[in-house]
């Protein structure tokens, strides 16, 4: 009796958004076949009454996994790495209690104190001159303070360990790429990165992955 092939994941948004960026690096890491649906920001589309249905606070990405349906970037690559544990990279979500909470450590670090004046600091550097909206100077500088003070923390735990939650590329690096990775290459923060040595041997480490390399083609081409 043949059974039928589980349809792919399907993962709402533009790959060019940094939250579905990290879902699709996390996918791909897991080796986990996916469908990509794009949802057009500059039209509002995740704005519409239908996107809303889905996704109720019109963000992006919003995932589908068979019967399930889940939003939010970080617990979406959470779902994948334990759906999938034995899968692709199976170190990725650690393999024991102590090397999941050194993982979530981390996690709550990108989340709560590196997430924030990045985001800062990609609207006002980045997207802000683009659409004529004008930069904001003090902002500026406050955020570029506190990136300097977490880089600071980042730099002296990577001279202890290859990577953040110990030798293993985990979750924890992962989510770090999209943000880290849009800093440096749409702005001019990349010796800011690169001039702490650790920072820069991790995040060039990093980056180099075949599933980080893949997310970058699949930002760099067209939406179908």
């Amino acid at each position: 009796m043949s059974t039928s092939t589980p349809s792919p994941a399907k993962v709402y948004g533009p790959p060019l958004s940094t939250a579905v960026s990290r879902v699709l690096a996390c996918l791909l890491e897991k080796h986990v076949p996916f469908q990509v649906i794009n949802v057009d920001l500059l039209k509002r589309e995740h704005k519409s009454p239908q996107y809303i249905k889905l996704q109720p606070f019109g963000q992006v990405p919003f995932f589908q996994d068979e019967t399930i349906s889940l939003f939010e970037s970080r617990a979406i690559c959470r779902y994948i790495s334990l759906k999938y544990a034995n899968k692709g990279n199976t170190k990725l979500y650690g393999t024991n209690p102590l090397e999941k909470a050194s993982i979530e450590q981390w996690l709550e670090a990108e989340s709560q104190s590196f997430n924030q004046p990045t985001l800062t600091l990609m609207f006002q550097l980045a997207y802000a001159p683009q659409v004529n909206i004008p930069q904001d100077e003090g902002l500026i500088k406050q955020n570029l303070e506190k990136l300097v003070k977490v880089l600071d923390v980042y730099n002296k735990r990577l001279a202890e360990s290859k990577y953040l939650a110990g030798d293993e590329f985990t979750l924890a690096d992962l989510s770090h790429l999209p943000n880290s990775m849009y800093l440096v290459t749409r702005t001019e923060l990349k010796e800011l990165f690169m001039s702490k040595d650790n920072v820069g041997r991790w995040l060039e480490e990093i980056s180099g992955r075949e599933s980080w390399k893949k997310v970058v083609e699949m930002q760099n081409s067209p939406p179908s």
